[in-house]
C-alpha cells in the first residue's frame, strides 16, 4: 500500500508535538512533579516562597515551549512550505521542492499520538509530524500503514 499526502507545520502543531515530547521525557516529568510538589508544601502551610517557585516551574516550560516553537516556525525555512510525503512498504520519503529523505521502517523508533497529530520518532529525538487536520479521511489508512509495518510494541496510536 501506498500513501501520499502533504501537511503543514503550523506553530501551534510544532508546539503540541514539543509538548507531548517534553513531558514524556525524564526531565520533563521530574519539572513537573517538583512544580506540583511545591505548591501542595505551600498548602501544608509552607511559606509562599514555595507557591512562587511552584507556579514558576509549572509555567515556565509550556511558556518557553510555545515561544520556541513561534521562534523555529518563523526562522526555519523547511516550515515555510509543505512537506510531502510518501508512505511505502520500504519506509516514509519525505520531500520538498527537490530534496527528498527516505527512512525505512525498521529504523523507526516508535509512532505515538496527540490530540491534534500523530507522531513517528525517526531518531529518539527527531520526528515526523502528520496534523490530523491535513490527513482528513486519510487518518485511518496513515495508521493503519504505520501499525502494519512497525511492531506493536512502538506503536501508541489513539483515533
Amino acid at each position: 500500500m501506498e500513501l501520499e499526502f502533504d501537511v503543514e507545520i503550523t506553530s501551534g502543531i510544532l508546539y503540541d508535538y514539543m509538548l507531548r515530547h517534553t513531558y514524556y521525557s525524564m526531565s520533563g516529568l521530574i519539572g513537573t512533579i517538583v512544580g506540583a510538589l511545591m505548591v501542595v508544601w505551600f498548602f501544608a502551610g509552607g511559606g509562599i516562597i514555595f507557591l512562587i517557585a511552584g507556579v514558576i516551574i509549572l509555567f515556565y516550560l509550556p511558556w518557553t515551549l510555545f515561544l520556541r516553537s513561534r521562534q523555529q516556525i518563523l526562522s526555519n525555512p523547511a516550515f515555510k512550505k509543505p512537506l510531502h510525503y510518501k508512505m511505502t512498504d520500504e519506509g516514509i520519503e519525505v520531500s520538498q521542492g527537490e530534496e527528498a529523505q527516505t527512512q525505512g521502517w525498521e529504523h523507526m523508533h516508535k509512532a505515538v499520538s496527540t490530540s491534534r497529530s500523530i507522531i513517528v520518532y525517526t531518531s529518539p529525538v527527531n520526528a515526523s509530524i502528520f496534523p490530523r487536520k491535513d490527513l482528513g479521511e486519510m487518518l485511518p489508512k496513515v495508521i493503519e500503514v504505520i501499525s502494519t509495518h512497525m511492531p506493536p510494541a512502538k506503536v501508541k496510536i489513539r483515533y
